[in-house]
């Protein structure tokens, strides 16, 4: 029996938006994927969020739900060569976008990561293909790295907290499933605002994408 192709799609997740489901759907369709785990990072330390994670990962497994073949868990690991390590997979795909892409290069071990996983870079139009290039020509192996376009979704999970905090809608923006659940906890209500984090109480304490 073939082995199961694998991918890996990792972040913050907060929240997960229809931007990471259709990257991982089209990961999915392009890599011919039989698994795809969803890992998201319990503590990056990039960036502050106020969202705990066991909520972000709430959020994910509705968000993912409808995606068959994906496996939400949290991830210990803040950096990504740190996680594919220790998931000892069988050449899996990294799924990444081509904006996170571009800053491939001040990864912890960027050339490690590529030992152990190859990456899909999803392109869009607008994409500023110049600095993904300039990436590819700095790698010992840019065969490990393979481009796919997906369908543009202007959309960021900074935005969509902006969005909550202001009182304006997220409808299309996020799953359905997620934006009832945002709605129903009240999360992001008070970002941006003295003392509010992710959810009424919290104080941010985590970061975003794992690099």
């Amino acid at each position: 029996m073939a082995a199961v192709s694998v991918g890996v799609l990792g972040g913050a997740f907060d929240p997960p938006h229809n931007g990471h489901v259709a990257l991982a759907r089209g990961g999915i369709a392009t890599f011919e994927l039989g698994r795809l785990l969803v890992r998201v990072v319990r503590d990056p330390g990039h960036k502050d969020v106020g969202t705990p994670p066991g909520l972000r990962l709430l959020l994910a497994q509705l968000a993912f739900d409808p995606v068959a073949v994906a496996e939400v868990t949290l991830d210990p690991f803040a950096r990504t060569v740190d996680s594919l390590e220790a998931l000892e997979l069988d050449d899996p795909v990294f799924l990444v976008g081509a904006d996170e892409f571009a800053d491939f290069l001040s990864w912890k071990e960027p050339e490690r990561v590529l030992e152990l996983a190859r990456l899909g870079v999803a392109t869009r139009p607008g994409v500023d293909r110049a600095r993904v290039d300039a990436v590819l020509a700095r790698l010992e192996r840019p065969d490990r790295v393979a481009l796919f376009e997906i369908e543009p979704l202007p959309v960021s999970s900074t935005e969509i907290r902006a969005c909550v905090a202001a009182g304006a809608p997220i409808a299309g923006l996020v799953p359905p499933a997620v934006e009832a659940e945002i709605a129903r906890l009240g999360l992001y209500a008070h970002v941006g605002k003295p003392g509010g984090g992710g959810m009424l109480g919290e104080d941010p304490s985590e970061g975003t994408t794992p690099t």
